[in-house]
């Protein structure tokens, strides 16, 4: 199979990003198919396993993937076919709701902290606390229901939660987390097919909902209020990753590759054997000898 370049699709920090004119929601290599794609996807999650054996005997790094995505861009397809071929036993994926009232009444932080990997485990976050600066952003109503003090909103408000989000971003990466942020650039035009065949397949039925369509109306507000995150919050330690979505399967190939390319950056390995536990292994292994058939 022919060698195909994957681009990184990052956002470089500083500087200023326009979805419409910087990134195409329907881009593919140059001459790569959709069945050598897939195909290419095969040995990456072949890889990835291995890669997630490695991360989690070292018991060194944690590793946190964001994904953000306007509706029916794919990240739950994504995530599934990515990760197909990692050991549940070292992964975890936490899907936030709305706010409940416990979590209401603490810092917007508070329960994405809960749900961060330990050493050694890959946590996903599909949705994450971007969206205190995204649907909040587009809705201000719900603001008012976070019970914030004067100091904590108001003027200002967007610009502070950038800030707090890139000093919690920056103390989990020294922290030895790595995180890793994609979006999911889907189309409007693509996004009303993906609705059309959710309601037209019964099988599908239950991932529809009304207020999918009716946050269509905000669409422009929320390509503004991702290119704001972009703009404030891709930086050297945690930069985004803007994924063309318009095509699943390149999609899920894109992200594989940057995992993978995060996860090999790691010179992962299997804990160093000591002489003193080889011997215990070789006691083992004469007492197993020496059991009757």
């Amino acid at each position: 199979m022919k060698k195909t370049q994957i681009p990184s699709f990052i956002v470089p920090p500083n500087t200023t990003v326009s979805l419409s004119k910087d990134y195409r929601t329907d881009f593919t290599p140059p001459g790569l198919k959709k069945r050598e794609g897939r195909a290419l996807l095969a040995q990456i999650v072949e890889k990835l396993s291995d890669l997630q054996g490695r991360l989690y005997a070292q018991d060194t790094y944690g590793v946190l993937i964001l994904f953000q995505a306007l509706d029916a861009a794919g990240k739950d397809s994504t995530i599934k076919h990515v990760m197909s071929g990692i050991n549940p036993q070292g992964f975890q994926v936490f899907s936030f709701k709305q706010p409940s009232a416990e979590e209401l009444d603490h810092d917007y932080l508070w329960r994405y902290f809960k749900a961060l990997p330990e050493r050694g485990r890959i946590g996903i976050f599909n949705r994450s606390y971007y969206e205190d600066v995204l649907v909040t952003r587009v809705h201000p109503e719900l603001i008012e229901k976070q019970k914030l003090p004067p100091l904590a909103k108001g003027d200002g408000i967007w610009e502070r939660r950038f800030r707090q989000i890139n000093n919690f971003e920056q103390y989990l990466v020294e922290n030895g987390i790595v995180v890793i942020k994609f979006f999911l650039y889907v189309s409007k035009e693509e996004q009303k097919r993906r609705f059309f065949r959710r309601i037209e397949r019964k099988d599908k039925n239950w991932k529809f909902s009304e207020n999918d369509v009716k946050e269509r109306a905000y669409w422009d507000s929320y390509i503004y209020a991702y290119e704001e995150v972009f703009n404030y919050t891709s930086t050297e330690f945690a930069p985004w990753h803007i994924i063309p979505a318009d095509h699943k399967w390149f999609s899920r190939l894109t992200v594989g590759q940057i995992i993978y390319n995060y996860l090999a950056r790691l010179d992962l390995h299997y804990p160093v054997v000591t002489e003193e536990h080889k011997k215990h292994i070789a006691h083992a292994q004469k007492m197993l000898e020496q059991e009757p058939d």
